[in-house]
């Protein structure tokens, strides 16, 4: 039941005065599937197609079954007085893109924690290369990687994938410098700061801010020597606005601090002449945008031997680049999160803010398509953290705190149709992470869309053969603890160190379903009951299984212990092996094996 607070506190957030009757007109979008006959305008109009050409609707408003997919702009002959706005025409093919002959496995991998000898201090585009060719070797076809998003550029560094300043730009810490064009003739200095970087792999846990530190000095230095490229150029005028904006922020990030909200007045909005102004003028911008064109070519380079499925966090840090940038379409004063509930009386908040929904698609969800787009550039999947925010999130007024938040609606079917859209012209298949709680009818709707569900052998009440075949499925995920973790009692240990209760009733019961399942040795080594867990993941007949790397590997601690801040090392524990000695290493050939599907 939601409170008289909560709600006024909401609709405040909103924009909507709380006292006023009703709420203001739904915005003019209209989404149809492709061969879908819709009456959009009474009277007629002329539909621009995307690509620019042009359609004449008749008198009775109705679209032509044979539009292709995209984003078209109605102008009816009609308008109600005082409207002025065009019609959002979405054309979708309703269903994600999903090969009729997909089924593989792979590997889930935190990119960060994969390191060769030849990285500094942490895992890098060329090592997510050098994994994928590993992968195809093994017979695999997947890799998926914690979202790569790009952190502001101030100390400390955020450790969080999922709390990133900006879900449509990458981490320049994913950079290999070497890789980079002119690199091989730098001179003495680039030499030592590679030599001092990769002394930091002899450390475990990951130093953020070193690392940006010795590369951010790198890409100095090769940008002083820079001297143009057509290609950069080519990028820049396709990225447009939207890559001006974050290399705007990134240079006034590194000046005054990564929260917008406490710069000079004059920069605190994008649309500014005072950013303007810097937009045009300060070469920083040129620096930051070539970043990330650099990021962009390795990644592609990277992309090329299997599927790497990227991660989609549900939210970005509200002081970062896309909050400043769409400050306009976000509810500041709220966070999402998870009600109070059995297991946590205190309910979770995330941090994040969310955009308003009517806002959102007043803008023709400008925003959505963008992100979107962004994650699925040189993508062959998409995982959607917490797919059930399409449908609804968890609104926390900060002033009321957890006990005072309630749910939102979002229209779930027309953001779902974006995504099938963008999905059909990356050609990637889409994952929707559906863990925890499920309103009734979701699963079935995110499958009617020919979204995967996210299965894993620990949640699951059915053994793998039950799994559902439209499903990416795994064992475990970075949130819990690994099958060593488990098997050991190591798990229970970390979380005791970590000042965190553990569950130890679940984790032994979990210990319990795992030796139950078929094939797995009652007195085994710990290898071989790893490797019996995933022969019997791979029983599932889910088109995507995976295996992790720190499962692969017999690694006890997991990479994040939610519930904690600084007393585990979250996000920032390596792997224990280099990827060269992991090639080598028995028993991640033995995973794959168990993996493999014919």
């Amino acid at each position: 039941m939601i409170t008289k607070d909560t709600r006024a506190a909401i609709l405040r957030a909103m924009g909507i005065d709380p006292r006023a009757p009703g709420g203001p007109a739904p915005p003019r979008v209209c989404v149809v599937r492709v061969g879908e006959r819709a009456m959009v305008a009474p009277g007629g109009g002329v539909l621009t197609l995307e690509e620019g050409a042009t359609v004449v609707l008749g008198p009775d408003g109705t679209l032509p079954q044979s539009l292709p997919i995209g984003y078209h702009c109605l102008e009816p002959y009609r308008r109600a007085v005082g409207d002025t706005s065009p019609i959002s025409v979405i054309v979708s093919p309703g269903a994600c893109f999903l090969p009729d002959d997909l089924k593989t496995w792979g590997w889930a991998v935190q990119l960060y924690a994969a390191r060769s000898r030849a990285s500094w201090g942490i895992g890098d585009l060329a090592d997510l290369r050098d994994l994928g060719a590993w992968t195809r070797q093994l017979g695999g076809g997947a890799v998926m990687v914690n979202p790569l998003a790009a952190p502001a550029p101030v100390n400390p560094i955020e450790p969080s994938p999922y709390y990133p300043s900006s879900r449509r730009y990458r981490n320049p810490l994913y950079l290999r410098i070497e890789d980079i064009p002119g690199a091989a003739a730098a001179g003495d200095e680039m030499a030592g700061l590679g030599v001092r970087a990769r002394a930091l792999n002899a450390e475990r846990r990951i130093d953020r801010d070193q690392v940006a530190a010795l590369k951010l000095r790198a890409l100095e230095i090769l940008w002083s020597r820079f001297r143009g490229d057509g290609a950069f150029d080519l990028y820049r005028r396709a990225e447009g606005a939207a890559l001006d904006e974050f290399a705007a922020y990134c240079t006034l990030a590194e000046r005054h601090g990564k929260d917008w909200r406490r710069w000079p007045s004059e920069l605190r909005h994008p649309a500014s002449p005072a950013v303007r102004r810097v937009i045009a003028d300060d070469p920083r911008v040129r620096f930051h945008s070539w970043i990330q064109w650099l990021l962009d070519d390795q990644l592609r380079l990277a992309s090329t031997d299997v599927r790497i499925i990227h991660d989609l966090p549900v939210g970005f840090d509200i002081a970062g680049a896309d909050g400043w940038s769409w400050q306009d379409m976000v509810a500041a004063d709220i966070s999402v999160g998870c009600p109070p509930d059995g297991f946590n009386l205190d309910g979770q908040d995330w941090g994040l803010a969310p955009f308003i929904p009517s806002k959102l698609r007043a803008a023709g969800y400008a925003p959505f398509i963008q992100t979107i787009r962004a994650v699925l550039r040189h993508a062959g999947g998409l995982r959607i953290d917490h797919v059930m925010g399409l449908f609804r999130l968890f609104w926390i007024p900060r002033s009321l705190g957890n006990r005072g938040g309630t749910y939102v609606g979002y229209p779930a079917d027309e953001l779902l149709a974006i995504v099938a859209l963008e999905s059909h012209r990356a050609r990637a298949a889409i994952i929707g992470e559906d863990l925890g709680t499920v309103l009734p009818g979701t699963r079935e709707a995110l499958a009617a869309r020919r979204l995967l569900s996210y299965r894993l052998l620990f949640f699951e009440s059915e053994p793998p053969p039950g799994f559902p075949e439209l499903a990416l499925s795994s064992v475990t995920t970075h949130d819990l603890a690994t099958i060593a973790g488990i098997w050991t009692g190591a798990a229970i240990e970390h979380a005791r160190s970590a000042g965190v209760t553990p569950h130890e009733t679940g984790l032994n019961a979990l210990k319990q379903k795992l030796a139950g399942l078929p094939g797995v040795p009652a007195h085994g080594t710990m290898d071989d009951v790893i490797v019996s867990i995933h022969r019997a993941l791979a029983t599932a007949p889910s088109r995507i299984v995976l295996g992790t790397l720190e499962d692969a590997l017999g690694v006890l601690e997991q990479p994040n212990m939610p519930g904690t801040t600084t007393s585990w090392p979250n996000w920032s524990l390596a792997l224990p092996k280099s990827i060269e000695d992991i090639r080598e290493a028995e028993l991640p050939r033995r995973v794959a094996a168990a993996l493999h599907r014919p």
